[in-house]
């Protein structure tokens, strides 16, 4: 009996660095602050973490940016999302954090 399926590697959960989420943190206090934003939460599925941006807490997220490693490289690359459509691709999240900054704001009157 081979115990070649039980020994089988589990993919390692991928997580943002501290300077990461940091980044992401800034971005989105920001938009918090101007009531755009209210909740956010992290996962980790399918070797992937994940920052999903919610309007109000039991809702879908509105923006997803996740980091994936690319395969066979030591590099990541970030993915912002709106539900299931690809905004913007990059290996460097900075640019990812200037994308997300550029995008359309709400404006109180």
């Amino acid at each position: 009996m081979s115990l070649h399926h039980l020994t089988r590697k589990k993919a390692k959960p991928l997580y943002f660095t501290r300077s990461e989420l940091s980044s992401i943190l800034s971005a989105y206090s920001v938009r918090v602050a101007s009531g755009e934003w209210r909740d956010y939460a992290l996962d980790h599925i399918n070797a992937s973490a994940m920052f999903s941006i919610f309007k109000h807490a039991h809702e879908h997220p509105l923006l997803t940016i996740e980091k994936k490693l690319l395969k066979g490289q030591d590099k990541s690359q970030f993915i912002l999302q709106d539900k299931n459509k690809i905004l913007f691709k990059t290996t460097r999240l900075p640019e990812l954090i200037s994308y997300l900054h550029r995008l359309p704001r709400l404006i109180k009157g």
